[in-house]
C-alpha cells in the first residue's frame, strides 16, 4: 500500500489498503475467524464485502475493541456491507478434523454464504483450497485490511452471542465471563465439574480431565 496516498486522501490506512486492491479486484471479501484458541464452543468465521468508498470509523482488529464498541461496529457493518457470510463449526467436528481444518471449513462456508461472488478473498493468516477465487493471505490481516477487520468483528460478536446461549444452558462453567477460553477460573471449573458437551475433548487441557459432565 502507498502510505503517502493514504495520507494525501485522508482515508484511514486499512481502508486505503482495500481501495488499492479494488483497482484490480473490485469486489473484496475480507475473512477472519473467532474461536480457534478456546477449550469450548464453536469456531466461527465471517466473510464481509464492504462497498467501495465505505469508511466506517472505528473499524479495526476486534481484539482491540471493547464489547460495547464491537456491538456498535457490528451493526454499522451489518447496515453498510454489501454482503455478509458466516460459517460455524461445532466442537464435535473440531475434535474430528482438528481446529485448523475446522477453521478453514468455517471460512469456506462463510464464503459460500455470501450473496455476491468476490473477485478476491483477503484472509487473515490462512490459505483456502477448493474455493476457486483469487486470494491473499496475510499475518495480522485484521490490522491491515478494513474488510478483514470487519470480518473479525462480525465473527467475534456472533461467537460471543453463541457462548452467551451456552452460558444459559451450562451455567456452572460461567461461559458468559470467559467465552470458553483457557482462563484460570475456567480450568478450575472444568476440573471441578468435568468437561461438558461443548468442550473440545481433543484439546490437551480438556483431554487430561477424567471426570465427565453429568
Amino acid at each position: 500500500m502507498n502510505r503517502n496516498k493514504s495520507l494525501d486522501t485522508g482515508v484511514p490506512p486499512i481502508f486505503q489498503f482495500d481501495n488499492d486492491i479494488r483497482e484490480h479486484y473490485p469486489v473484496i471479501a475480507g475473512i477472519d475467524e473467532a474461536g480457534r484458541g478456546p477449550l469450548a464452543g464453536p469456531v466461527v468465521a465471517a466473510a464481509v464485502i464492504l462497498p467501495s468508498g465505505c469508511i466506517l470509523p472505528g473499524i479495526r482488529d476486534s481484539k482491540k475493541t471493547s464489547e460495547k464498541e464491537r456491538k456498535k461496529l457490528f451493526w454499522d457493518i451489518f447496515h453498510n456491507a454489501e454482503s455478509i457470510g458466516v460459517g460455524i463449526i461445532g466442537p464435535d467436528v473440531i475434535d474430528e478434523i482438528n481446529i485448523l481444518e475446522a477453521t478453514k471449513s468455517a471460512m469456506i462456508t462463510a464464503v459460500q454464504d455470501l450473496t455476491l461472488k468476490p473477485d478476491i478473498l483477503l484472509i487473515d493468516a490462512v490459505k483456502l483450497t477448493r474455493v476457486g477465487i483469487v486470494q491473499k493471505s496475510m499475518c495480522k490481516g485484521e490490522s491491515v485490511s478494513a474488510s478483514i477487520a470487519a470480518a473479525s468483528i462480525v465473527a467475534k460478536v456472533v461467537r460471543d452471542d453463541i457462548m452467551m446461549d451456552f452460558h444459559e444452558k451450562y451455567p456452572v462453567y460461567k461461559f458468559k465471563s470467559h467465552k470458553g477460553y483457557s482462563t484460570k477460573a475456567h480450568m478450575e471449573l472444568i476440573n471441578e465439574h468435568g468437561p461438558c458437551p461443548i468442550h473440545r475433548r481433543s484439546f490437551n487441557k480438556v483431554k487430561d480431565v477424567k471426570l465427565t459432565f453429568g
